[in-house]
């Protein structure tokens, strides 16, 4: 084994290789931080670029790349809230909290420093566990698998936000968005509405996009001034090497859950993620910090998914099955230079999967190093006026989105989805829960149609199942015996002073929320039950195996949502709208998709950027002029790179 190692650190050295291992570093440093592009962008444009070298160097070139999106992608999530991945989400969560007070330096810090731990920690325990992996992989069957992903979307629904019904919703929301297009086990479209750009599905990009992206550059653009509030002090970024070394043992501890949950095809990063957040918080003394600026969540989260990145690999590998969308490219990259994965590959190709390991491991230091360094740069964009930054962001996540179709259908969705981030951000749901709901939904559906072809429904009541089970079910137990304790106490305590004739104070009761904010509420809900009804009287066309996903979202969602409906309207009456000032950029959100579809994408964007630049910024005429034609040429640019076709109008193209 360690003659092997050796041998493939050695060919790793060789210039040429080392070349190719940063080229491809460096381009997933920049998309990485692109909202909307990341790992399946980078790799997709080197791609024809690999065969300019050798097998051993055009592989690095794109685990370079994959290898430092987590890492990178960790300033998005922290400066804007818009999560990279779903891995991503609890950073966006607790990172943007702490730089919307200051702390952008902070977050990034600990986030860079915690992504190149997991990195090496992946990299390690898979040098360790390369002759053992396939048989471990092995025992877990179907069933497992399944529970394996209902556990991530448990964590994800619980561990944010204050109303587990709001959780488990916006979860089971995000599974109903998953399984629009084909179905897995039958020959079945669903909730397509005969529209052409929604047979394949919805892009996960856009959903990421739409119900982070979009919803907080409307928020942010409506408060006015920059990301933070407060002033930065960039010369003290090494705070967030200290709030490393203080939670270094929970990184590590989060980088084995990342590693462990990553041999799972299909699931891992973004379930032991939320898995790693949720010891973040269950290690946690004081747990009010959580969901409004915790560096612990930071720290957890990324350890986490940057570990993920070569265990991810492990099925790769081993059987053929990629662990997501820049593992399939790298997979068929793999084909081309005459690799054939499979379990006997450990013993055929031993120096080829050691070179995997150590172009991980060089990639995830020198990446975080690099990141590390810019942080004092990357946390002043936070005190710049938003709308400065908003232009060209809101433009990329444009680009990022229309990578699913080319078609109009992706500006719809994505400013669909942008309003519905929107109102679930100010109604207090959750969006962490529907973005991991939706990734996980294709591979639940898969397990679960699975698990009863081959076991029937008697998979429940297998050990490994009942197992994991109980890793949902003792939390809510547990969490269910304290509350009625704590009932039961106050009761008694109640007796008692009643008995003494003593007259507690009573405590302080808040206030309503505000009108605009009981109003978005019940819209909310009535929305999502509307949508949850007519996926039920749709879903009784489907074949009877094209029912059960869909199923699985309706029957609890449509319970839970009409609760919430029952709960927002008793708390609507005396709400006004006093106080709402987000109304002319939500307009936004409906008319630019229309412009760009009746004139094309030049006229409304350069209309979109002026405005944005001119009249949110404040900015004189010739400066905006000379950087929005900056802006435009970069837009031009992404569009060429990624063979994207612009936009053309339906008005335009009559003339």
């Amino acid at each position: 084994m360690f003659e092997h190692a050796a041998s493939a650190l050695s060919d790793l050295m060789e210039p040429m290789r080392l070349l190719a291992l940063f080229s491809g570093m460096f381009v997933g440093l920049v998309f990485g931080m692109l909202p909307g592009l990341g790992g399946i962008a980078a790799v997709s444009i080197l791609l024809p670029f690999i065969y300019l070298f050798d097998a051993y160097a055009g592989l690095a070139m794109l685990l370079g790349a994959v290898s430092v999106v987590y890492t990178s992608d960790t300033i998005t999530s922290v400066l804007i809230g818009a999560p990279g991945s779903p891995a991503s989400a609890p950073t966006a969560i607790e990172g943007h909290a702490l730089a919307k007070q200051g702390q952008a330096a902070r977050a990034l810090g600990t986030g860079f420093m915690a992504s190149m731990v997991g990195g090496v920690v992946g990299a390690f325990v898979l040098f360790l566990a390369i002759p053992i992996a396939g048989p471990v992989v092995l025992l877990l069957s179907t069933p497992e698998l399944f529970m394996f992903a209902l556990v991530g979307l448990f964590f994800a629904s619980s561990m944010v936000g204050r109303n587990l019904a709001k959780g488990l919703a916006a979860a089971f929301l995000g599974i109903f968005l998953g399984v629009v297009g084909p179905a897995t086990a039958a020959a079945d479209f669903r909730f397509t509405f005969e529209q052409p750009w929604l047979l394949d599905g919805i892009s996960l990009t856009i959903i990421a996009l739409g119900l982070f992206g979009v919803a907080e550059v409307i928020s942010m653009l409506s408060s006015g001034g920059g990301i933070a509030g407060n002033r930065m002090v960039v010369e003290r970024w090494g705070e967030g090497f200290q709030d490393f070394w203080k939670n270094r043992f929970l990184v590590l501890r989060s980088s084995v859950i990342g590693v462990f949950g990553g041999f799972v095809p299909a699931v891992g990063a973004s379930a032991s993620t939320w898995v790693a957040y949720g010891h973040a918080i269950r290690s946690t003394k004081d747990k009010s910090r959580f969901g409004k600026g915790e560096i612990r969540g930071v720290a957890a989260a990324e350890g986490a998914n940057n570990a993920t990145v070569i265990s991810d690999l492990v099925p790769t590998l081993l059987f053929s099955v990629p662990g997501g969308p820049a593992a399939a490219i790298f997979l068929g990259a793999l084909y081309s230079f005459g690799y054939y994965p499979g379990p006997r590959m450990v013993q055929q190709n031993p120096d080829l999967m050691y070179l995997i390991v150590w172009s991980v491991a060089l990639a995830s230091v020198v990446g975080a190093v690099i990141c590390f360094a810019i942080t004092p740069m990357v946390a002043r964009l936070t005190r710049i006026p938003f709308a400065i930054i908003a232009a060209p962001l809101m433009l990329i996540m444009i680009v990022g989105a229309q990578q699913a179709t080319g078609t109009m259908g992706d500006l719809y969705l994505l400013f669909g989805l942008g309003l519905l981030g929107w109102m679930m951000k100010h109604a207090e749901w959750p969006r962490a829960p529907a973005l991991v709901g939706f990734v996980l939904s294709g591979p639940m559906e898969q397990y679960f149609w699975l698990s009863n072809q081959l076991h029937g429904w008697s998979w429940l009541v297998r050990p490994g199942v009942l197992i994991i089970a109980s890793i949902i079910l003792i939390p809510l137990l547990v969490a269910g015996w304290r509350k009625l304790r704590a009932h039961r106490a106050a009761q008694a305590e109640a007796r008692r002073d009643a008995a003494a004739g003593f007259i507690p104070d009573l405590p302080q009761q808040s206030g309503p929320e505000p009108g605009h904010v009981r109003i978005i509420s019940a819209a909310l809900a009535v929305l999502v039950t509307g949508a949850f009804a007519y996926g039920l009287w749709e879903m009784q066309e489907f074949r009877g195996t094209s029912r059960l996903m869909p199923g699985l979202a309706i029957y609890p969602g449509i319970a839970l949502s009409l609760f919430l409906v029952v709960q927002a309207f008793r708390a609507l009456p005396g709400a006004r709208l006093e106080g709402f000032s987000e109304h002319r950029f939500l307009l936004m959100l409906v008319l630019y998709p229309a412009a760009v579809w009746a004139f094309g994408y030049t006229i409304p964007t350069v209309g979109l950027i002026g405005w944005m630049l001119v009249f949110c910024a404040g900015m004189r005429l010739l400066g905006a002029a000379t950087y929005g034609g900056v802006v435009m040429a970069l837009v031009f640019t992404l569009y060429h790179l990624m063979r994207t076709d612009v936009p053309t109008g339906r008005i335009l193209d009559l003339i």
